[in-house]
C-alpha cells in the first residue's frame, strides 16, 4: 500500500490484512476480498447498533424499554441488526465448525430487515473452500476493534480501514482490480480541481464509490455539509456495484447508483440527469462495448465513436450528462490525446472547436495498480464563458505532471500532497479572473486554440509546455500495430523476392536449393 496513505493508518489494518491473507490459501483475491470486506461491514453496523442499544439500557426513564424498538434505531440513522446477526453472537460462536453458516444467516437477516441492503451483502461464508478455523480467528481479531462507536465514526476509522483494504486488494488482485479502485491521490486531484461544493455529482462507472467518498470529504473539510451534494452513479460489474453500496452505507452517504448494476451505454440508469460535476475513471480502451448497436445514439453529438474503442463514447456520454454550467474531470489513456483512429481525431477536433476542453493533465507513470498504460486527466467544461471566471473560450490549459510523484513501492508511484496543491492551484489560478496566471516552462502552458490547431488538434501536454522530459510514445496502440504490421508485410514480400533471387543465382552456377 502506498506510504502516503499509511500516514492515515490507525495501527490495526496490517494485522487485519495479515489475517485475511492467511485465510485465502488458494483463493483468488477477487473472492476473498468479499470475505473480509463483508465482515468489516457486518462489524461496523453491529457496533453502531450496540452503541444505541447500550444508551437505551443506561437511560431507561427516557427510552422506557425500547432497546428492541426498530424505530428508535431508524431515528438514529442506524441499521437494525437482529439478535442472531449481532457481532457478540458471532464472536461467541466463532470456534464452531458451523460459523460460516452463521455468518451467512446473519447477512440474510440483515438484508431482510433493511431493504436498502437487499442483494448487497456477501453470503458464501459456508462454502467448503473457506477455512472455518481461520474465519473464526479473523472474527476474534476483529472483535478487539471498535468500528461503529462515535469516536470511531468521528475519526472515520471504518472508512479508512475499508479504503485501505480496497487498495491492498487492488494491488494483490492485479489485472481487473482497477475495475473497483482508483488510486486515492488521483481521486483527490480530480476532486481538488473540480471542487464540488454543492450540486449533483455523477460517476457513470463508479466502481466502489471512491469519487463520491472523496467529494464528501472535500465539502466537509471546507465547512460544508454532505447534504449539499446529490450523488448519482452507475456500475456494470455486479460485485463491484455491491461494494459501492456497502462503501456508501458505512459512511452514511445517500446516493442513487441505480436500481441494479447496469451498462451506462446500453441501459443508462440516469437518462434525464444533468450533473453539475462528473468525476470518473472509465476502463481504458474497451473494445467490446457494443458500439455497433448504438450508431445513431443521441449522445454522439460530436461524432460517432469507433466500435473498437469506448474512450470517445465515455467522453460524449459525460458531456451529454453535463448541466449548462457543469464540469467533468476524468481519467483516460494517453492515446486519447492524439488518436486519429476511426474518426477519433475529428471528434476531438469538434470538442476543441466547440470550446469544451478546459484542461489536460499528463500524469506520472506507475500510478495505477492494474495497468502500466500512461494516463492523463481530461477536464471538460460548459462554463468557459461564465462571468464568475476568466473568459477561457479560446485557450486550453496544459499541465505536464509526469516528473511529479514519489515511488512508494517497487511498482507504484503516488502524487504527494504538495503535487496535488501545485497542480490544482495552477488550474484554479488560470480559471480565476483576479489571479495572475503565468506559464511555467516544462510544467504548464495556456495554449490558444490556434496553436492546438497547428498541432493537428493533438492534446499531449509535452508538445505545448516545452518539457525536457523524454516524450513517451503517445502513438495509439491500434494505429502503431497497423503501421508495424503493414511494414512487416512489406518486409516479408521483400524477403520472398530476395529468397527467389538467391535460389536463381545458385541455380545458375549449378546448385539446386
Amino acid at each position: 500500500m502506498p506510504k502516503q496513505n499509511n500516514k492515515a493508518v490507525i495501527g490495526f489494518e496490517e494485522k487485519l490484512w495479515s489475517a485475511a491473507d492467511k485465510m485465502r490459501n488458494n483463493m483468488d483475491p477477487a473472492e476473498y476480498k468479499h470475505v473480509v470486506l463483508g465482515l468489516i461491514f457486518l462489524k461496523y453496523i453491529s457496533d453502531s447498533f450496540e452503541e444505541i442499544y447500550r444508551q437505551i439500557l443506561v437511560d431507561p426513564e427516557h427510552y422506557e424499554g425500547q432497546e428492541e424498538d426498530r424505530d428508535v434505531y431508524a431515528g438514529e440513522n442506524v441499521f437494525w441488526v437482529p439478535k442472531e446477526a449481532r457481532w457478540e453472537y458471532l464472536k461467541s460462536n466463532a470456534k464452531k465448525p458451523e460459523i460460516g453458516k452463521m455468518v451467512d444467516d446473519a447477512m440474510h437477516l440483515i438484508e431482510k430487515d433493511n431493504p436498502s441492503l437487499k442483494g448487497v451483502l456477501p453470503k458464501n461464508y459456508a462454502r467448503p473452500d473457506l477455512d472455518k478455523v481461520r474465519l473464526g480467528e479473523l472474527i476474534d481479531l476483529m472483535s478487539s476493534i471498535g468500528l461503529g462507536d462515535k469516536e470511531s465514526k468521528s475519526k472515520d476509522i471504518l472508512g479508512r480501514v475499508y479504503e485501505y483494504f480496497l487498495g491492498r486488494f487492488a494491488s494483490a488482485e492485479g489485472k481487473g482490480g482497477g475495475e473497483f479502485f482508483t488510486p486515492q491521490s488521483v481521486v483527490k486531484l480530480l476532486v481538488e480541481m473540480l471542487q464540488p461544493y454543492k450540486g449533483r455529482v455523477y460517476d457513470p462507472c463508479c466502481g466502489s464509490g471512491g469519487m463520491f467518498v472523496q467529494s464528501e470529504k472535500f465539502i466537509e473539510s471546507h465547512g460544508g455539509s454532505k447534504h449539499d451534494l446529490s450523488i448519482y452513479g452507475q456500475e456494470l460489474n455486479p460485485t463491484t456495484w455491491r461494494l459501492c453500496k456497502m462503501n456508501l452505507a458505512i459512511r452514511g452517504i445517500e446516493g442513487n447508483i441505480g436500481q441494479q448494476w447496469a451498462d451506462s451505454f446500453h441501459n443508462d440508469q440516469h437518462k434525464d440527469l444533468k450533473a453539475d460535476f462528473i468525476l470518473a475513471n472509465p476502463p481504458f480502451n474497451i473494445s467490446d462495448w457494443g458500439g455497433e448497436r448504438l450508431r445513431d445514439d443521441a449522445r454522439w453529438k460530436y461524432g460517432v465513436p469507433p466500435a473498437g474503442n469506448a474512450n470517445y463514447a465515455w467522453i460524449q456520454h459525460m458531456i451529454h450528462h453535463l448541466s449548462p454550467a457543469g464540469i467533468a474531470g476524468f481519467v483516460l489513456a494517453n492515446g486519447s490525446l492524439s488518436s486519429n483512429t476511426s474518426g477519433e481525431g475529428v471528434i476531438r477536433k469538434n470538442f476543441i472547436e466547440n470550446g469544451l476542453v478546459d484542461c489536460i493533465v499528463a500524469l506520472p507513470s506507475q500510478l495505477f495498480y492494474t495497468t502500466q498504460i500512461p494516463a492523463c486527466l481530461w477536464f471538460v467544461s460548459r462554463d468557459r464563458h461564465d462571468h464568475k471566471f476568466r473568459d477561457r473560450h479560446d485557450e486550453i490549459l496544459f499541465i505536464d505532471a509526469r516528473k511529479m510523484g514519489t515511488m512508494v513501492s517497487r511498482k507504484n508511484c503516488e502524487l504527494t500532497d504538495e503535487d496535488l496543491k501545485k497542480i490544482s492551484e495552477t488550474y484554479h489560478c488560470w480559471r480565476t479572473k483576479d489571479c495572475k496566471y503565468e506559464d511555467v516552462k516544462g510544467f504548464c502552458k495556456a495554449a490558444k486554440i490556434t496553436e492546438v490547431e497547428k498541432n493537428g488538434f493533438v492534446l499531449t501536454p509535452g508538445r505545448y509546455v516545452g518539457s525536457d522530459y523524454v516524450e513517451e510514445d503517445d502513438e495509439v496502440f491500434e494505429e502503431k500495430m497497423a503501421k508495424l504490421t503493414k511494414e512487416l508485410s512489406g518486409q516479408f514480400e521483400k524477403s520472398k523476392e530476395l529468397e527467389a533471387q538467391i535460389k536463381q543465382n545458385l541455380k545458375s552456377i549449378g546448385f539446386e536449393v
